[in-house]
């Protein structure tokens, strides 16, 4: 088991990067999720975002049995975008420690930044993880 962790690490380095984008619609407003009352790109879509970016960033290294779940984020929302624009969030690999990575994590929409931030992954094997916990039931 070690070993396969220090094959992941190994995979998995600095600098490697993904980027994911999306269009703007109703459904991902802060008054459609519930996180507020305006029509305007709601800040968990936001997020969900950049976790895209950062799983992308490293979904070729994985093999298939490993998978990576989110344990931290830290992000700031700086800038309303309205419906009907384009979004995209980048992440940046920028440690590796073990199976725990580290990203930095920016979001645009085509004005802009519009967020900014860090994210943590743990990569785990996916079918440990779901028996796991599936086993609270």
């Amino acid at each position: 088991m070690e070993k396969r962790q220090e094959m992941i690490s190994i995979e998995i380095t600095v600098g490697m990067t993904g980027s994911v984008s999306t269009l703007v619609e109703r459904e991902d407003t802060a008054y459609e999720v519930g996180s507020g009352s305006l029509l305007v790109y709601a800040t968990p879509c936001m997020v969900a975002l950049m976790e895209g970016a950062a799983c992308e960033a490293i979904a070729s290294a994985l093999p298939e049995e490993k998978t990576s779940v989110g344990t931290q984020l830290n992000i700031s929302h700086l800038a309303a975008t309205p419906v009907g624009l384009e979004v995209r969030a980048e992440a940046e690999v920028t440690e590796v420690d073990g199976n725990a990575i580290t990203f930095k994590v920016t979001a645009y929409d085509e004005t802009g930044k519009i967020g900014e931030g860090t994210h943590k992954r743990f990569v785990v094997t996916s079918q440990r993880f779901l028996d796991k916990a599936y086993s609270k039931l």
